[in-house]
């Protein structure tokens, strides 16, 4: 049990953590949304057994993807579309607005757990991609990821307004994560093999690149919606 104590794996289940908690804004607005118009006493019952439905559904999910990037050249690809996934994250605006109320406490919970499935895809292979292999990781990391999502989703999506670096942190995470990913697929693995600097170089400039390209698209939206309309 002691290898569970050890520096790098609790780095793995650390990233699972931010992973999760950056990835779970939209995810905390649709709980919220789903359970609005339920009476005060059925919202708690609502979002408690939504989540835990979630919660099997998605942790199922990751494990199966966790197998499934075993497979060669999907490391690659998974890697690939994670970077895609960081650099949308601090570009594009999820909307929720389409989510629909439940009137009934089994609607609610349906509601939640097939939109949090639905929102939840990026979630499951990150944290299939940070884990490496490791299931436990996987399941610890949503036990304690999900509860803070789930009590603490307003809280959460307030620091994310007031301090945007969060968002950029989550996104350097996802960004490494997936640079991670590419570097250890077993066809391009034998480059970086036994040459660390190479490999962390090659995940600095990945990162790099998400988080500058990221600005630079955010900053060119931010003046396209400050130019006054008309002729």
């Amino acid at each position: 049990m002691m290898e569970f104590f050890t520096g790098e794996l609790f780095t793995i289940l650390l990233s699972i953590i931010v992973i999760d908690l950056v990835l779970a804004g939209d995810n905390a607005i649709v709980i919220g949304l789903a359970a609005r118009s339920l009476p005060k006493s059925q919202q708690k019952k609502a979002i408690i057994w939504g989540t835990v439905g979630a919660i099997i559904i998605r942790a199922t999910a990751t494990i199966f993807v966790v197998w499934l990037l075993k497979i060669p050249g999907l490391l690659l690809v998974g890697g690939l579309i994670l970077i895609w996934i960081a650099y949308q994250l601090l570009v594009k605006e999820e909307g929720s607005e389409n989510v629909k109320s439940s009137t009934s406490l089994i609607g609610a919970i349906r509601t939640i757990i097939i939109a949090d499935v639905m929102m939840g895809l990026d979630n499951v292979l990150a944290i299939a991609g940070a884990a490496h292999g490791h299931f436990f990781l996987v399941v610890i990391g949503l036990l304690i990821s999900v509860p803070l999502v789930v009590w603490g989703s307003q809280v959460i999506l307030k620091w994310m307004e007031k301090f945007p670096a969060l968002i950029y942190i989550g996104a350097g995470v996802l960004a490494m994560t997936a640079a991670k990913m590419v570097a250890e697929e077993k066809f391009i693995l034998p480059y970086f093999d036994g040459n660390p600097i190479l490999k962390w170089t090659f995940v600095s400039v990945v990162v790099a690149a998400v988080l500058i390209l990221g600005k630079m698209k955010k900053a060119k939206q931010a003046q396209v919606t400050d130019i006054p309309m008309g002729g």
